[in-house]
């Protein structure tokens, strides 16, 4: 859960610091006074891009820092393990996030460096947000299917599908294009050969290339370097060479042993100096005979190298590239050589690959049919209580003339408000005010399943009003129970159910707009204030009375 969340030089808002606690949170404040900035704040923890417009005027950065807990913060660990970042230290998680108006910005998590990619991955896994805009999700095919899916706890089924859907898609993509291949004529396919024999004439090896490499290079400049060695050879050990040199100084250094014995380990280092002489200039001259290449390995070695570099050219400059590119002559050649064995071969497999797809969609269509009456059945009463005590809402699971990337069926939404009427789509029938009402008692139903801690509703209570806002408050307290709950509402009967009220103003009476963020469920005279503010008027005595009711019968 969100245990604190410290705000500074966001938008209008100078500096703000929050603590939180579990449970229903109302978030209330006139229009305009800045609740979104609220909001504005959780979602650059969460990972969402902003712009440096966000600075507050005047200051040269912004800064948002949370840190909330997890009672077990195995999950959250492991997304953290993942993102080779700091585990929680006794189930806190503490997210900072700042943008700068000349430098870069900065993200720590747990107080180590955090790209906005690990920002946003962490968020999926801690908060959730419906804002106005989510109830026509419920319009869209996907979003309806994700829903009952959920209820359904499909997840390792559909997985185990869609696995099994893309084996088979795979084998037939592979069979189409080997089919669409033109088979080659009898010039083309000795052009292939011809090809592969090039490449396998040499001898495709890192060691072997490197080889292949230096003795080039060496039959390139044969007579400096044999020049060179044979240089140093008679330097060392011809007649004039240092080897003889060494040996005169050697004879004096056993002469000098013979009349102190003590300089005898000179001697015998001088000894082994002209042992180590005589085997160099010996290799020198080894070496020298076999940089000596004659015309026929002059010839053979410059044909592999020209064809190396001609490969290279080709197949695009190193070694795994033209391994590669042999792999595919080979392929192709083979290929042809048994064009409709593959392709029968690529049948059966398909084949077996359709049938488990087909066994993975019905176990998913099962799953889905069984779960849609029962959702269909909680979420109707959860209707019922928002208002539309006659209506009609079903899911019908409906098959598709082939397998597609989610199964073998899908979902409809049916809902009809009025009693008599058939039910029909939703996005035929349903107002915006129904949508959200719709989404909200699908929300309550599913809230169990939602493993993200906290849920963030905006004006969820959009087009509600009267009797049905206390079902709201009651539904988000419900919900409650097994979430925290963020609700910004303009909604009094909804307000009330907050276990904890947050009332955002702004007070522009100074030289500048500025937001404040104020928790007022410990003071209930304020808390009443605000309540007959949203019933119309704080000072009248009916709305204070009103307001004082409606705290009454959440208690």
């Amino acid at each position: 859960m969100l245990q604190s969340l410290r705000i500074r030089n966001l938008a209008l808002i100078e500096e703000v610091s929050l603590d939180f606690e579990a449970g229903f949170t109302a978030v209330t404040g006139e229009t305009g006074a800045g609740k979104s900035i609220l909001l504005g704040a959780l979602s650059l923890l969460a990972g969402e891009r902003a712009e440096k417009t966000v600075i507050r005027q005047g200051a040269a950065a912004c800064e948002v820092e949370a840190s909330l807990y997890f009672e077990q913060p195995g999950r959250i660990d492991a997304v953290l393990a993942r993102l080779e970042l700091p585990p929680c230290e006794e189930g806190l998680l503490i997210l900072k996030r700042s943008l700068a108006r000349e430098k870069a910005p900065k993200i720590t998590v747990n107080g180590s460096l955090a790209t906005l990619s690990a920002l946003q991955q962490l968020g999926e896994h801690w908060i959730d947000f419906h804002g106005p805009s989510e109830p026509r999700r419920l319009l869209k095919d996907n979003c309806q299917l994700e829903l009952l899916d959920l209820y359904a706890r499909a997840g390792a089924a559909l997985e185990t599908y869609r696995a099994n859907y893309r084996a088979w898609r795979d084998r037939q993509a592979e069979r189409e294009k080997l089919a669409s291949e033109t088979r080659l004529s009898p010039d083309q396919v000795e052009f292939l050969r011809n090809q592969l024999t090039k490449i396998d004439a040499l001898e495709l090896t890192a060691e072997a290339i490197a080889e292949l490499e230096r003795d080039f290079q060496r039959l390139s400049r044969a007579q400096e370097l044999t020049e060179l060695t044979d240089a140093l050879a008679t330097g060392l050990t011809g007649e004039d060479g240092v080897q003889g040199r060494v040996g005169a100084l050697l004879r004096e250094a056993r002469a000098l042993e013979n009349l102190d014995p003590a300089s005898k380990a000179l001697s015998e280092r001088l000894a082994s100096a002209a042992v180590e002489l005589n085997d160099l200039g010996a290799e020198f001259a080894a070496l020298g005979q076999q940089l000596q290449f004659d015309a026929e390995q002059a010839e053979l070695l410059t044909s592999k190298m020209n064809t190396w570099l001609e490969l290279k050219r080709k197949h695009g400059g190193d070694l795994p590239a033209v391994l590669a590119a042999r792999d595919d002559l080979r392929r192709r050649l083979e290929a042809q050589g048994d064009l409709a064995g593959t392709l029968a071969r690529l049948d059966k497999d398909i084949a077996a690959a359709l049938k488990a797809a087909k066994l993975a969609a019905q176990a998913l269509r099962g799953l889905r049919e069984k779960a849609a009456k029962e959702l269909a059945r909680a979420a109707a009463k959860n209707i019922a209580r928002l208002g539309f005590a006659k209506s009609d809402f079903r899911i019908e699971i409906q098959a598709l003339p082939e397998l597609g990337p989610h199964g073998d069926c899908r979902c409809e939404f049916l809902f009809s408000p009025n009693v008599g009427e058939a039910p029909l789509p939703l996005g035929r029938i349903a107002s915006s005010g129904e949508l959200a009402r719709v989404m909200l008692a699908l929300k309550a139903v599913l809230a169990d399943l939602d493993e993200v801690p906290l849920l963030v509703f905006d004006e969820v209570d959009a087009n509600v009003g009267g009797e049905i806002g206390s079902v709201v408050g009651e539904t988000m307290a419900d919900i409650a129970r097994c979430h925290q709950v963020l609700c910004v509402t303009h909604l009094p009967q909804v307000a009330a159910f907050g276990t904890c009220h947050l009332v955002v103003t702004k007070d522009q009476s100074k030289s500048r707009a500025e937001v404040a963020i104020v928790p007022i469920q410990a003071d209930p005279k304020a808390r009443i204030s605000e309540l007959a503010r949203m019933l119309g008027d704080r000072n009248a005595k009916s709305a204070l009375a009103h307001a004082k009711e409606l705290l009454g019968k959440r208690g």
